[in-house]
C-alpha cells in the first residue's frame, strides 16, 4: 500500500501499577493503518484490544497508563499531550465507536442537539449549517424520515437505529481514524450485517483508516483488509485478512480459526484450544501461548519471539525462525 499511514502504534506498553506489583496489559504492541483502510484487531477477552484502543484516543482509565512506545496521527506524536490538547484531537481527529450505544448517547438531549453541538465544537459553521449537517449524517447512515427524527431523543430508536446515530456522531467532525470497539455485538445478526456494510462503505466513500476491535472472527472477515491476532497483550499475529483466515500461521490463529463452524464441510467436532488465556500477573516465560500449544518445544519456554515473516503473513512464532 503506497498510502502513507494515518495512525501508527509503535512498540505501546500500558500498564497498571497494582500493590502486587505493575501489571504489564498491552506489551509492545505495533501496527499502522492506512487511509481507508480497516485494521480488525481480534482475540480473546482480557488480550488487550480494547486497551489498545483506549490508549490511542486517550481514554485509559487510571491508573492504567501508557508506559512505553508511541503513537502517531499523521506523523506526529499524540500519546505524551496534555488532556485539553488531547480533547481537541478527539473528535476532530479520532472518532470512536463503542459496544453500548447508550453509554455514547446523553438520555437527555436530542439527537440533533447531540450531532450539532459535536459538528459546532470542532468545525467553523453556522448553527444552521451544523443542522443541515447532522440530517445529512442521519441519512447518509441510513435513519429514514432524518428531518423529522432529528428532533427525537436516543431512548426513542431502536438498538441498531442508536448505533446508527453513534456513527453519525463519529463521522460529525470528518475524522481521519475511527476506533470501533465492539460496535455491533449489542445488536441481532441481521442489523451487525447492516452496520458492517455501513461502516465500510463510509471508511470507503471518506477514505477514514478504521481500527475495529472484535472478538468475532465472522465481523473481521466481512469488514477488514488486514486483521491483527492478540493474545496476553501482545499481536500473535498480523497480516491481510484472507491468508489469516484461510491460511494462518501462528499456532494460537490455527485454534481460533478452526473453531469456527464451516457450513461446507462435514466435521464431527470443532477444534479446540485447551485451557485458558493467562493472567496478567502469570503470564509465562517465552511465547505466552505456550503452555496451551500443540507445537510447543523448548525454545518456545524460555524465548519470546518477535513478529517473523511466516508466508504473506508475520507470526510471533520460533515455528518461523529462519
Amino acid at each position: 500500500m503506497s498510502k502513507a499511514p494515518v495512525l501508527e502504534v509503535k512498540d505501546i506498553h500500558i500498564e497498571f501499577p497494582t500493590r502486587r506489583g505493575v501489571l504489564k496489559a498491552v506489551d509492545g504492541v505495533s501496527f499502522s493503518i492506512a487511509p481507508g483502510e480497516v485494521l480488525g484487531v481480534v482475540g480473546e477477552s482480557g488480550a488487550g484490544k480494547s486497551l489498545t484502543g483506549a490508549a490511542i484516543i486517550g481514554l485509559l482509565e487510571p491508573p492504567g497508563r501508557v508506559a512505553s512506545g508511541e503513537i502517531l496521527l499523521e506523523g506526529k506524536r499524540i500519546d505524551n499531550l496534555p488532556y485539553e490538547e488531547m480533547r481537541k484531537i478527539r473528535g476532530r481527529q479520532i472518532g470512536a465507536i463503542f459496544q453500548d450505544p447508550l453509554t455514547s448517547l446523553n438520555p437527555l438531549y436530542t439527537v440533533g442537539r447531540q450531532l450539532t453541538e459535536t459538528i459546532l465544537t470542532h468545525l467553523e459553521m453556522s448553527r444552521e449549517q451544523a443542522l443541515e449537517r447532522a440530517i445529512k449524517l442521519l441519512e447518509e447512515v441510513g435513519i429514514p424520515a432524518a428531518r423529522e427524527r432529528i428532533e427525537h431523543y436516543p431512548h426513542q430508536f431502536s438498538g441498531g437505529m442508536r448505533q446508527r446515530v453513534v456513527i453519525a456522531l463519529a463521522l460529525a467532525a470528518e475524522p481521519k481514524v475511527i476506533i470501533a470497539d465492539e460496535p455491533t455485538t449489542a445488536l441481532d445478526v441481521s442489523i451487525q450485517a447492516q452496520i458492517i456494510t455501513l461502516l465500510k462503505r463510509l471508511c470507503r466513500d471518506h477514505g477514514t483508516a478504521v481500527m475495529l476491535v472484535t472478538h468475532d472472527m465472522g465481523v473481521i472477515a466481512e469488514t477488514a483488509d488486514r486483521v491483527a491476532v492478540m493474545y496476553a497483550g501482545r499481536v500473535a499475529e498480523i497480516g491481510p485478512v484472507s491468508e489469516v483466515i484461510h491460511n494462518p500461521q501462528h499456532p494460537y490463529t490455527m485454534g481460533l480459526m478452526g473453531s469456527i463452524p464451516e457450513f461446507d464441510t462435514h466435521r464431527e467436532r470443532l477444534i479446540q484450544i485447551d485451557g485458558a488465556m493467562p493472567r496478567l500477573d502469570s503470564i509465562p516465560q517465552g511465547c505466552a501461548f505456550n503452555p496451551r500449544c500443540t507445537q510447543v518445544f523448548d525454545r518456545c519456554k524460555t524465548e519470546r519471539p518477535e513478529l517473523l515473516v511466516a508466508g504473506n503473513t508475520r507470526a510471533a512464532c520460533w515455528l518461523h525462525a529462519k
